[in-house]
């Protein structure tokens, strides 16, 4: 079983702050991890679809979500949908299952009107925020129930289709810099990088 307390302060290392969206987005990643039985992915044995977006409040559950599951931008397993929704789907690409999760709408409702997030709305940087204010809220999330703040769906088939990994590279002939083969575009018969290419586009 995934505890998300064994990750806590790596989890804050990470992130750069305390707060309670963190260790939320810990807590519901290791509720889904646990429904699916899987382990923190190594490489890329998790893919997680992140349904949040990148101008909304508790922003900070992704990270959670991250260091929890081992599902990373750097390793390419994870995505974001921009929905605006606190809601994930994480896929078990080996046995090609998944279980989709969100928070309790109530629940979220309610976590949005936390002194917390009052200091937040006021401009207050998460960082200064005193930790008389944020500490109770982040034990509050630790030790939660899973059924008070969590629906997570039963499991269910997903068909993953796993890309291989590109190695081969070439110089773009615009800027000369190193660019792998698959983002290479031919523009008036030179091989340019995305970048020189959008940029001779628009002239």
């Amino acid at each position: 079983m995934i505890n998300a307390k064994d990750y806590l302060e790596t989890g804050f290392n990470f992130h750069g702050h305390r707060c309670p969206a963190m260790p939320l987005g810990m807590r519901s990643g290791a509720a889904a991890m646990n429904t699916l039985g899987v382990e923190r992915s190594v490489d890329k044995e998790l893919y997680l679809i992140v349904e949040t977006a990148d101008d909304h409040a508790a922003g900070c559950f992704v990270d959670g979500l991250m260091t929890i599951t081992g599902c990373t931008y750097g390793k390419s397993n994870i995505e974001k949908t921009y929905y605006g929704k606190m809601a994930f789907t994480l896929i078990d690409t080996v046995k090609q299952k998944a279980v989709r999760a969100h928070l309790k709408p109530e629940f979220f409702a309610n976590m949005l009107k936390s002194p917390f997030v009052e200091q937040r709305k006021i401009g207050v940087l998460p960082q200064n925020i005193p930790s008389e204010v944020s500490e109770p809220l982040i034990n509050k999330i630790l030790n939660l129930p899973e059924e008070d703040f969590l629906i997570i769906s039963p499991v269910f088939d997903y068909h993953f289709e796993k890309k291989k990994g590109i190695f081969d590279t070439e110089l773009c002939e615009e800027c000369g810099e190193r660019t792998f083969i698959n983002r290479m575009q031919e523009v008036d018969g030179k091989k340019l990088c995305k970048s020189c290419a959008e940029r001779i586009f628009k002239q």
